[in-house]
């Protein structure tokens, strides 16, 4: 299946969204390369299983790029101050990270020029975003156009895409079809504080969001929660 002209570069946290992105484009025949970052989040053991899900979907190389978020802050997830909201919010939340898909996107055009690779794969999404500004389809479009302006490889007409497959889907509809094409949603890890090992809060809104879309799916949750 894999294409080894075809290369392309996969966004991967370890969660749900992003591991079904990375079978997504496996599937359609690239030869995948991922990227996942420690950018100082408090929910450090979604690298495990990004490097985890990268292997059991036979990505060709997984990187993991250091970067210190911690010291500009800003977010529930960068910032022990702030707390993690166990509760329903309106507006854009407190785990929103300032800038952080502007930061990743831009490794990731950058690990594409060199690899020579004319896709970037990302799994954000605009109708379970909860609110973050840098998941909204004018966004990955904006960035796109730039992306094209910017780099030797744009200015060489070697047009480069940012790949969003699941910007329209509801979290039911990308469970749905990542069953269907082999994800093992237990191997993912979505939690905003999920322990080192894993294992997920089920109290806050990324934990809310994957719950609901197993019960919508009407699938069996796979996901492994602290004991209480």
């Amino acid at each position: 299946m894999t294409n080894l002209n075809k290369k392309a570069v996969v966004l991967v946290s370890g969660g749900l969204d992003s591991t079904t992105v990375l079978a997504m484009a496996r599937q359609q025949g690239f030869d995948c390369y991922t990227l996942s970052f420690d950018y100082g989040q408090r929910a450090h053991g979604e690298l495990a299983a990004a490097k985890r899900c990268s292997k059991l979907l036979g990505a060709s190389e997984h990187k993991v790029v250091e970067l210190d978020l911690r010291t500009i802050g800003g977010s529930a997830l960068t910032d022990d101050s702030i707390d993690v909201p166990e509760q329903e919010t309106s507006g854009i939340p407190v785990t929103y990270v300032p800038a952080r898909n502007t930061v990743f996107l831009s490794i990731a055009l950058g690990w594409a020029e060199v690899l020579g690779a004319q896709d970037i794969f990302i799994g954000v999404n605009a109708v379970d975003y909860s609110g973050y500004p840098d998941c909204r389809p004018e966004y990955i479009e904006a960035f796109e156009n730039m992306a094209n302006l910017a780099t030797k490889a744009g200015v060489e007409g070697k047009k480069l895409s940012i790949n969003n497959p699941l910007i329209s889907l509801t979290k039911a509809e990308i469970i749905q079809q990542g069953i269907e094409i082999g994800v093992d949603y237990a191997q993912t890890v979505s939690c905003y504080q999920a322990t080192e090992e894993g294992l997920a809060c089920g109290k806050c809104d990324s934990c809310r969001l994957r719950k609901l879309g197993f019960e919508q799916a009407g699938i069996a949750d796979s996901t492994h929660y602290i004991s209480v």
